[in-house]
């Protein structure tokens, strides 16, 4: 059996995700990897046969989606010709987390494409969902990666088509301490804006990761280095809580490693705005932005012992197998039905 695996490269959470998931993969037949996206900082330890450029959302220094750099980076025909590159029509199976051009390319090609991926389960009818409507931002998410079977990831089942998080095996063989220090990680937010705010806590160690610097250094009690998977995922562990993004990955590897979590969605990101909901439910703190009028919520935090407790079980396997089975039974199905068709059509 031969499977595509379409992987979105925007951000890292896909890409961790797909650690795990490409090993189960490989016991189920001969997998090619599709890589599209621009701004993830970690890489896959595995051959990626098509490297995209695909379409991406350029991160900015304010605390969201820069939009303009969005707009320029994208270039539709380049999306076009990209989409027609790809042999979709040679494999037996797509799986796609969230990826653009194999989505587009089984689209117009009439091939199924199977969704594994957080955004179908934030468009599950039983999601939580902001305050705030997003037309915009939910029709970008609902028509970004067609599909013609969806499955999803959250925070909580909210149907038989919804898992909870994929938590990859190297967070899982962590060992979990308490140093002291705070890990922060919010791309979309400045080196400059994020000390701005974090000097205010003065006997507070904070171990900020940057998208925006290639070397470690310091401001006071602030340590600012580079991601890099390993150091990040060591911090995280031995940290006294969490100040990140409200995407789904680094969230969900938090809980699970039993860390206080504060989380700030971005601006223009219509999914971790519903991510932000989902977490408040849980009783997870959520910061509107990273502004001054913040700092007495951020000092709450800090005070806090509160630990949102979750169970997330490793079933990944189990999933995707599950997954590949569903597809290929649907399959046979689909052509017991086409030559009972024919064979009533002779006797006719």
């Amino acid at each position: 059996m031969k499977i595509l695996y379409a992987i979105q490269g925007t951000g890292n959470g896909h890409l961790s995700r797909a650690r795990d998931i490409i090993p189960v993969l490989r016991n189920m037949g001969e997998v090619d990897i599709l890589v599209s996206g621009t701004q993830a900082d970690i890489a896959l330890p595995y051959y990626i046969k098509y490297q995209m450029k695909g379409l991406s959302f350029i991160f900015g220094k304010k605390g969201g989606v820069d939009l303009w750099k969005t707009l320029i980076k994208n270039n539709l025909w380049d999306f076009i010709r990209e989409m027609k590159k790809i042999p979709v029509d040679q494999y037996d199976i797509v799986i796609n987390d969230f990826e653009p051009v194999s989505a587009w390319s089984c689209f117009f090609n009439r091939q199924s494409c199977i969704a594994l991926s957080h955004q179908c389960a934030v468009l599950s009818p039983n999601a939580p969902l902001p305050k705030h409507r997003d037309i915009i931002g939910r029709f970008i998410l609902k028509h970004y990666a067609p599909a013609t079977a969806k499955y999803g990831f959250h925070f909580l089942r909210f149907n038989d088509q919804t898992f909870t998080p994929v938590i990859r095996k190297q967070v899982r063989d962590l060992t979990v301490t308490n140093k002291g220090h705070y890990t922060v990680y919010l791309p979309s937010y400045s080196d400059k804006k994020i000390i701005k705010i974090l000097e205010k806590f003065k006997d507070v160690k904070w171990e900020v990761f940057s998208k925006h610097n290639d070397k470690v250094y310091h401001c006071g009690k602030i340590c600012l280095s580079p991601i890099q998977n390993e150091t990040f995922l060591e911090s995280m562990a031995s940290s006294a809580g969490v100040l990140c993004g409200a995407g789904f990955e680094t969230p969900s590897e938090a809980l699970f490693l039993k860390k206080k979590l504060l989380v700030v969605p971005m601006e223009n990101q219509y999914e971790q705005h519903c991510n932000a909901a989902a977490l408040q439910e849980l009783g997870v703190t959520v910061l509107k932005n990273l502004k001054k009028k913040q700092v007495g919520r951020i000092q709450d935090w800090l005070c806090s012992d509160l630990v949102v407790p979750v169970n997330f079980p490793d079933r990944t396997s189990e999933i995707v197998e599950d997954l590949i089975n569903d597809h290929l039974v649907s399959n046979l199905s689909a052509v017991n039905e086409i030559l009972i068709g024919e064979v009533k059509s002779s006797i006719g």
